[in-house]
This record gives structure tokens, C-alpha cells and sequence, in this order.
């Protein structure tokens, strides 16, 4: 990566140092690429641990891949119509468009996907740099890494922490993290040669919680959580004999006798920095919030970060963003994962508590069989509620008083359009703002002209009567390179304003 200068003249060896080379940070890598900045990895390890606590995914981010053209390189991907809320199954396929999201791909794939697709792009990851410290300014960000060649610095406009729960960028920003400590400990584990029967929900015992589920021929993912295993200060990988134990104690099965392919324990403490963003180095994924483990929801919020920030900051550092484009990724994600660090703890009290929670789990039961119930908790933990505030692309109108897609994710819904029948998630793979002309209208077509280099323009018509419905009394739609629609219309001059207000001004013609 040569050195080069950002918009204020000042010598910088990239655009954005990412500190990190999990999901959320290759996620974000390519995200940033796509927009047109150069990007620096740095991670610790020297090569990928191999290790999967995360197997699967959310809908939202199957759909954030989908956009970029990533599915294909998920072999044989399905979707689960299954899902669960603190233990409580039900099917999400009775709501339309719904479904769990996808199962059974160890974290470590969707690793070396993310990685292999970064790469593609031109990203630098340089492992085996374990970040130290940084310094920032008003004119960027350098940071010191202890590498296999000794102590190095780099110099970015921005940099990015998305290198775990216990984030070292964090702490050196002083960025504040407040939230509820641990309260449990608990184990998980890949062992072998044990045996198990499967436990797929867990199963609650008297003495706690445990799971098993078969992830390859003589091998099974395990939970153990034991009732008054208090929280470990670990600086060590817990002894698979620690797991064994704990095992044999709640379910009375001796599995000393295998083995394990790799332990960890976690805990169910819950936290989130105030702000996710401090000048010029902002956080993203498990950096920014932890919380219990439940339904896969840490890695694909993750990811969701990573394809919001992206675009914001590779514009950013463009320089053809609009001044407080930036601080959109706070006020919209932050919420977001408040939100998930709720609804973990409430599944945290349904699923681990115990026989003082047998009330609250059998109205849990009674209440899932509504459809509307389901339909709340499917929003819930897969992100299918999440709407962005965009009031003030509507030309300071209220959301609430513009169309019903304004703040949502554009849906999987077909359109026709002269490169075939698409979706918008098709359309939107090289990560650019899209507006789809739905009337074929010249005016409003002219009114995007000043963004063409930000912009791709699509004329289309829904497929059928269920497409059309979704855009009814829309002659334009303004979806962002996030998938989220900014602006539904018909109003050249409000189409306008909602281009300023997230892509920048126009250039000349």
C-alpha cells in the first residue's frame, strides 16, 4: 500500500487501519474498498484459528451478502425456517418473507469467504501485528503494532476497531463501556468420542443448562451452564477436564473419556460503548457491545455495522460526503445494538434462569402461538424490525408521514428492468446508491443526473401484482449502497434534497 496524502494534505499510509480480522472487520474491509478507500487489516493472530463459536447467521446478514454477491461462495447454504426465543421454537415461514437464516456454516467459513472476497478487492491484511497504541489528531489516526519485524506504525485518516469483546482500540481511545457484569460462567466446546445424544435447544436439568448437537461424524458442539458457576477472571484456556466435570455433574454422563478439539468458556456480560464513534476512531461489532450468546446474533449484527459504516466512511474520506454523514452510524446502529444487548438479557432469564422462570417460559409458549407475537420476536433477533430514522431526507417531513419503505430494507422483491429480472439486493453488488424509476420518468431522471458517479439509475417495473404492492405510490425509490431505502416519491425536488442528504452535493454537468 503506498503512502499517500488525505484531503487535508497530511501523509497517511492508507485511507482506514482496521484493527481486527474477524467477520466485522473483513466485512467492513470490503465494504470500504467497494467505495473507492484504501484500507490496511492488521490482526493478531498469524493465521485463522480454525475455531467456530458462531454457526450460522441471521437473515439480515444472509441478505447483507446476498447484496454483494457473496452467496455463491457459501456451497450448498440453507436457510432454517426454525428459530427460537430464549428456547421457545417457532416458524418463522407462517410470516411472509421471513426465515431464521442460515445454519450449520462454522464461523471460520464465513471467515475465509470474507477474506478471500477482501483480497479480491485489493485489501492489505497483515497478520500477526498486534496493535499496542494509538495517537489521534485532527488530521488522523497512527497507531504502533508489536510485528514479526519488530515494533511498526502506520497513519490513517480513520481507524476502525472490530477486534472483540475485550477491544485493546477501545480502551487506548477511552472509549466508556458501561452495561451489567457477568453474572455465570459457562462452557463451550467441540468435543469428540463422547458419544452424545443430541440436545439441540438445550435441555434444562436441575442443576442447570446443557446443549449438544452433531457437527461431523464423532464430533458435537456443547454447552454447559452450571447453576452457581460464578463468572472466571480466565487468562487461560479452561481443561476440557473443567467441561467433563461440570458434564457429568448436571446430566450424570462420564465423557472424560474423549476429547475436544477446542474449549472456551463466556459469560452473559452485557455491554455497550456510549458512543460509536470518538473523532477519528470508531468501533464496529463485538468491540462495540457483548452480550450473552443467542441465536447468532453477534456475528450477523456485526456485519451489519460493517455495511452500514462502510459506505459512510469510504465517502468520508472521498470527500464527497456530506458534513454529518458520519454521525449516522452512530444514531442509527447504536440503537440497534442496545436493542440486542435487551432482548440477549430477556433470553438470558427465559433460557438459563431456573425454577423461578418455569412461569415466565410457559407463557413465552402461550404467547408464540400468535402470529403477530411471532412476527415481534422474529424482528427481534433476526433484525427484520430494524427501521433508520430518515426524516430528514423527506425534506424535514416526518418518516412517519412518507412512505411505508422509508427506513427499511428494500425487500426480495423482482423487478424488470433492461439487465433482466433482478432483485435489488442483485443490483446493488458493486455497493452504490440505486435509484429504481418505476414510471419511467424523464423528469426524475434528470433530477438524479448531478449523482451519476455516485448513483446507478435503474428503470423498472415490478414483476407482479405481490412486487407491485410493495411499491405502491412510488414513482422513484432511493435506496442506499446499505440496502436501506432513503427516500419513495414522486417529487423531482424532494428526490433531490434526499441525494444531498446522503450522497453530497451534485457535480457539475
Amino acid at each position: 500500500m503506498r503512502a499517500a496524502e488525505n484531503r487535508e494534505g497530511t501523509s497517511v499510509d492508507t485511507d482506514v487501519i482496521i484493527v481486527g480480522a474477524g467477520p466485522t472487520g473483513l466485512m467492513l474491509a470490503g465494504e470500504l474498498r467497494l467505495g473507492g478507500a484504501d484500507v490496511i487489516v492488521v490482526e493478531r493472530l498469524k493465521l485463522p484459528t480454525g475455531q467456530s463459536r458462531g454457526l450460522g447467521f441471521t437473515a439480515r446478514a444472509l441478505e447483507s451478502f446476498e447484496q454483494r454477491g457473496l452467496v455463491p461462495r457459501f456451497p450448498g447454504l440453507e436457510t432454517s425456517p426454525m428459530g427460537h426465543f430464549g428456547g421457545v421454537q417457532f416458524d418463522y415461514t407462517t410470516l411472509e418473507d421471513a426465515h431464521f437464516g442460515a445454519r450449520g456454516i462454522p464461523q471460520s467459513q464465513t471467515e475465509a469467504v470474507l477474506e478471500g472476497w477482501a483480497l479480491e478487492l485489493g485489501v492489505d491484511i497483515r497478520r500477526g501485528w498486534e496493535f499496542t497504541a494509538l495517537t489521534q489528531d485532527e488530521d488522523g489516526v497512527g497507531i504502533t503494532a508489536d510485528t514479526p519485524d519488530g515494533e511498526q506504525r502506520l497513519r490513517a485518516a480513520y481507524l476502525v476497531g472490530t477486534d472483540g469483546g475485550n477491544s485493546p482500540v477501545r480502551r487506548a481511545a477511552g472509549f466508556d463501556f458501561p452495561g451489567t457484569p457477568a453474572t455465570r460462567g459457562m462452557y463451550l466446546a467441540d468435543v469428540t468420542g463422547c458419544g452424545l445424544k443430541p440436545r439441540f435447544l438445550g435441555e434444562r436439568l436441575d442443576g442447570g443448562m446443557v446443549m449438544a448437537a452433531p457437527l461431523a461424524e464423532g464430533v458435537d458442539r456443547i454447552i454447559v451452564c452450571e447453576h452457581g458457576t460464578p463468572p472466571a477472571d480466565r487468562s487461560e484456556t479452561p481443561e476440557f477436564a473443567e467441561v467433563a466435570a461440570a458434564w457429568q455433574r448436571l446430566t450424570g454422563e462420564d465423557i472424560s473419556g474423549g476429547g475436544a478439539e477446542w474449549v472456551s468458556s463466556f459469560t452473559d456480560a452485557t455491554r455497550q460503548v456510549s458512543e460509536y464513534r470518538r473523532g477519528r476512531v470508531l468501533l464496529a461489532g463485538d468491540a462495540a457491545h457483548i452480550h450473552l450468546p443467542a441465536g447468532g446474533q453477534g456475528l450477523s449484527t456485526g456485519i451489519q455495522d460493517a455495511v452500514n459504516l462502510g459506505w459512510k466512511l469510504a465517502a468520508t474520506v472521498r470527500g464527497s460526503a456530506p458534513s454529518d454523514l458520519l454521525d449516522t452510524y452512530h444514531a442509527e446502529r447504536h440503537p440497534v445494538g442496545a436493542r440486542l444487548l435487551m432482548n440477549t438479557r430477556a433470553q438470558g432469564q427465559v433460557f438459563l434462569g431456573g425454577p423461578e422462570a418455569d412461569p415466565l417460559r410457559e407463557l413465552f409458549a402461550e404467547l408464540i402461538a400468535y402470529d403477530d407475537v411471532k412476527k415481534h420476536l422474529a424482528g427481534i433477533v433476526s433484525g427484520l424490525d430494524v427501521r433508520y430514522d430518515m426524516g430528514a431526507a423527506q425534506d424535514g417531513a416526518a418518516q412517519d408521514g412518507g412512505h411505508p419503505l422509508v427506513g427499511r430494507r428494500l425487500p426480495p422483491r423482482v423487478l424488470r428492468t433492461a439487465y433482466g429480472d433482478r432483485t435489488g439486493a442483485e443490483l446493488l453488488h458493486g455497493a452504490q446508491g440505486l435509484v429504481l424509476d418505476l414510471t419511467d420518468d424523464q423528469a426524475l431522471r434528470e433530477a438524479v443526473a448531478g449523482w451519476k458517479d455516485r448513483v446507478l439509475t435503474v428503470t423498472a417495473t415490478p414483476a407482479g401484482p405481490r412486487d407491485a404492492a410493495v411499491f405502491a405510490d412510488a414513482a422513484v425509490v432511493l435506496v442506499r449502497p446499505d440496502g436501506y431505502v432513503a427516500w419513495a416519491g414522486a417529487d423531482p425536488a424532494e428526490l433531490s434534497a434526499s441525494l444531498t442528504r446522503w450522497f453530497g452535493p451534485a457535480a457539475a454537468l
